[in-house]
């Protein structure tokens, strides 16, 4: 028999299935073959930041194009700052990985230094990022795959499914086996922009301009000055570059020991390889003074420039779309640790801190999954609908991330502990102004959504965090109990007729509780009438030493009588514990489930819903040869 108590504070253990989540500092080997090298990790973490080059820079041209060419210009001096803020990210993400090698990103460093409020605020901006990531990442993939086969345009939900579905049975196999499936995927595209760009710098003009022919131009005219504020949107606009920066902070107990310095490394070579390619997009933008057209994206006009339209830019094409679609992975691999911690601090239900036997968080990968496809068929796969949603979450908090850092910076005073709290807090102010702007100028599109989400999620968190706290002081957790100690045991189990199991169950029961008390539910029809005739008879005949009672009920109620007689049965014995013993057969095929009638389960909702009694389900295998036997037996509290 196996007991499985409840304990609001801890994490429960099932047999062989899932373990308590742990840091990744010291595991033994055989748990770091399911963690990340450095490698592993930039192909599972970073295919959001990755993917982001295919939309960061195309956000900056459409802004800046409103000033026509003269506005074009600034591309470069814009996309520097935006690297510039990248380097002080990185670096700051550094910083957290060192300091928080549990993970948690922006809302461990909140939690500690900003205060719980701050920090829930942080983890529900987290969330909603890395959700709507999934969401986008998948539609824009689809939609570079419906726009080279447009008769696929019609099912373009039913793909975006698939390849959610795809993804998340590869993060369910585990983190490892996430990142090598991959790992050439993003290799084939870092590799086809890098390629891109050194072939582009050696060009004078561009070879083909095939891609962007018959297409109406999106540059405005007659501009002959460009506004700050403009330069401001055309530069937030292009932080949607900087989606994922935060997501190997994050993810620290997903690496190989030693966890912190890989997941440092990663990060590094995150930023180094995004930093390069945003840079080097740029460039090429203002070489081949390259105009914005309608339907066609500026990632594929600057291949045709510098490749030709020729196979290297269908290559390009292909790898943007392949990796568009898998960036989803970033957030299967950071949102469920974030999930885990809340979970530990009573934020969330206690069963996504559970880890299965590939050190997956099991449940907040099938969770994101659920999420990500509600919004999936809500958005009708069109990332139009989705994109004004995106990337508020992650300013929010990087802002947090960077201010929390700051106080770290003061508490600490290491040595130069002054130029890094200036870093940190002029990358706070950077990405709060991009919070701010992208809101105001995106809160009419749908932004307004995650403003009123965001609070909501908080609410949530603090509802459940209350929740935990009131078992908890019912429980009296932390306190020395008082000894235990054995008081009289009443066993009551249901029958409806007599069979084997019903001998089993009978024996079981005296073996538990001092006295047994079997219980039948009566209807006043003339069939049920003559069935509790026949059972009264067939047990004063079989005399197997323990009373039959009889409980009428004029409904065919059958949970409720049982509950009733179970509760005053505890009212009369105040000193007795009572337990209901219900015995379930366990047919020896998963589809003959479907031929049980659930008498079992009715009974025990019922007590459990309306009493304090202990719950015994005693379940029996039922065999080939037909002879049952013993399974297990499962106390639960009521």
């Amino acid at each position: 028999m196996a007991m499985h108590v409840g304990k609001p504070t801890t994490v429960a253990q099932g047999p062989g299935q899932e373990e308590p989540p742990d840091t990744g500092v010291g595991t033994p080997a055989a748990g770091d073959r399911h963690r990340l090298t450095a490698l592993q990790g930039l192909s599972a973490l970073s295919l959001d930041a990755m993917a982001s080059v295919a939309y960061g820079p195309e956000s900056i041209v459409l802004v800046l194009a409103a000033a026509g060419a003269y506005g074009m210009g600034f591309t470069l001096p814009v996309t520097l700052a935006i690297a510039a803020l990248l380097a002080v990210l990185v670096a700051s993400y550094r910083q957290v990985i060192a300091a928080f090698p549990d993970g948690g990103g922006s809302y461990a460093v909140a939690k500690r230094h900003l205060g719980r409020r701050t920090s829930l605020v942080a983890a529900a901006s987290l969330i909603l990022d890395y959700v709507l990531n999934v969401a986008v990442s998948v539609t824009a993939g689809v939609a570079a795959l419906t726009s080279a086969f447009p008769g696929l345009h019609g099912e373009r939900v039913w793909i975006c499914l698939a390849v959610l579905v795809l993804v998340t049975a590869v993060n369910l196999r585990g983190v490892v086996d996430s990142a090598k499936a991959f790992l050439v995927p993003t290799a084939l595209f870092v590799g086809s922009i890098l390629a891109m760009i050194t072939v582009g710098l050696f060009r004078d003009g561009p070879v083909s301009t095939a891609s962007a022919a018959g297409h109406a131009s999106a540059l405005g005219e007659g501009a002959t000055a460009v506004g700050a504020l403009l330069l401001l949107k055309a530069f937030a606009a292009g932080c949607s570059a900087l989606t994922g920066v935060e997501a190997v902070a994050n993810a620290v107990p997903s690496f190989r020991a030693p966890a912190a310095r890989r997941a440092q490394h990663t990060e590094v070579a995150l930023g180094a390889l995004l930093g390069v390619m945003l840079i080097g997009l740029s460039v090429l933008i203002g070489r081949f003074h390259l105009q914005p057209v309608e339907g066609v994206t500026v990632l594929a006009q600057l291949a045709d420039a510098s490749f030709g339209h020729n196979a290297a830019f269908y290559v390009v094409q292909f790898a943007t779309m392949v990796l568009l679609a898998l960036a989803a992975n970033t957030s299967f691999g950071g949102l469920p640790v974030l999930m885990s911690l809340l979970a530990r601090d009573n934020h969330l239900p206690h069963v996504f801190a559970l880890k299965a036997d590939r050190q997956v968080h099991r449940h907040g990968v099938v969770w994101l999954a659920l999420v990500s496809a509600v919004l999936l068929v809500f958005s009708g796969g069109d990332t139009n609908t989705l994109v004004p949603l995106f990337a508020i979450g992650v300013f929010v908090g990087f802002t947090i991330c960077q201010g929390g850092m700051v106080r770290h910076w003061y508490g600490e005073r290491p040595g130069g502990w002054r130029t890094k709290a200036a870093l940190n807090g002029f990358g706070a102010l950077l990405t709060g102004v991009c919070a701010v702007v992208v809101t105001a100028t995106k809160f009419t599109e749908g932004a307004w959504l995650i403003v009123v989400a965001l609070p909501l999620i908080v609410l949530a968190f603090e509802k459940i965090h209350r929740a935990y706290a009131e078992i908890g002081e019912r429980l009296e957790l932390g306190r020395v109990p008082q000894p235990p100690h054995r008081s009289r045991s009443l066993v009551v189990v249901p029958v409806s007729g007599l069979s084997r199991l019903t001998c089993q169950a009978l024996t079981a029961a005296r073996s538990l509780g001092d006295e047994v008390l079997a219980v039948t539910v009566t209807h006043p029809t003339n069939e049920d009438r003559l069935a509790a005739e026949a059972l009264r008879r067939d047990w004063e005949l079989w005399k197997p030493g323990v009373e039959l009672i009889e409980l009428p009920s004029e409904t065919r109620s059958l949970g409720r009588p049982v509950s009733v007689y179970v509760r005053k049965l505890a009212e009369s014995h105040p000193d007795a514990q009572v337990t209901v013993l219900i015995p379930e057969t366990e047919p020896a095929h998963l589809w003959q489930r479907l031929l049980q009638n659930q008498r079992g389960s009715v009974v025990a909702h019922a007590v459990r819903r309306d009493t304090d009694a202990v719950i015994c389900r005693l379940r029996f295998r039922i065999t080939a040869e037909a002879e049952p036997r013993v399974l297990d037996t499962a106390f639960t509290e009521s």
